[in-house]
């Protein structure tokens, strides 16, 4: 048995189940078949990750698939130190404690490294490209995700280089989202940066429904799609 163990929802992550279970049958274990999946989505909700990792451990799962980013990887590890679990994060690996080294990780947990963070500076010198004339952008950022604040710290280095004021509005809930808009038309953001998280990339139609309807620019850090 497979646990699966996600920081979003099962309908913001749809076609990533698609390919993990054609990767499954490619390489000879079908769902259903000869293999079972025991799901976990914690739809945003990060606190609830590590009662989800510890019920993957009661249920006796062979392996951890631990998906949308650190938290879920943070919660498998706390939760065994046998089970293999197999992470893919967007902080340091060997600074969060998950493996001792690249080379040789070690442990019961391997997986791959996406620095998204340090990629704050070119997203916003991306967007800035696209809104030349935009001199406040907002930044929206899920306070309860673990790189936000690397996020938060790059964009202000690159946008003080650049002239640019930045408004860091936070959001964990949808409702906190409708909050973080109506800040933003407070301050009067002329466009707006979307960190790197499963939640908010689960709630993309609601941003990008918000950001039309307000008239604000967005860039949507798609990659936060793991």
């Amino acid at each position: 048995m497979i646990g699966y163990l996600a920081a979003g929802s099962a309908a913001a992550t749809a076609y990533l189940l698609t390919v993990f279970r054609q990767s499954l049958a490619e390489a000879g274990y079908v769902e259903g078949r000869n293999v079972a999946i025991e799901y976990h989505f914690a739809e945003g909700q990060y606190d609830r990750l590590p009662a989800m990792a510890s019920e993957l451990v009661r249920r006796e799962v062979t392996v951890i698939v631990a998906a949308g980013g650190t938290a879920p990887a943070l919660a498998a590890k706390a939760a065994t130190a046998t089970i293999p679990i197999v992470f893919s994060v967007t902080d340091d690996p060997v600074a969060l404690g998950l493996v001792v080294s690249f080379a040789r990780p070690g442990g019961n947990a391997t997986g791959i490294n996406f620095p998204l963070a340090e990629l704050a500076a070119k997203q916003l010198g991306l967007l800035h490209e696209l809104v030349p004339a935009a001199r406040r952008i907002g930044l929206l950022v899920n306070p309860n995700n673990s790189p936000s604040e690397a996020v938060k710290k790059d964009v202000m280095v690159a946008a003080s280089a650049i002239g640019i004021e930045i408004s860091v509005v936070e959001a964990d809930s949808s409702r906190a989202i409708d909050t973080a808009f109506a800040t933003l038309v407070h301050n009067r953001a002329e466009a707006l940066l979307i960190g790197t998280d499963p939640f908010l990339f689960g709630r993309r139609v609601q941003l990008a429904t918000l950001a039309a309807r307000h008239a604000i620019p967005r860039l949507i850090r798609v990659s936060s799609r793991k």
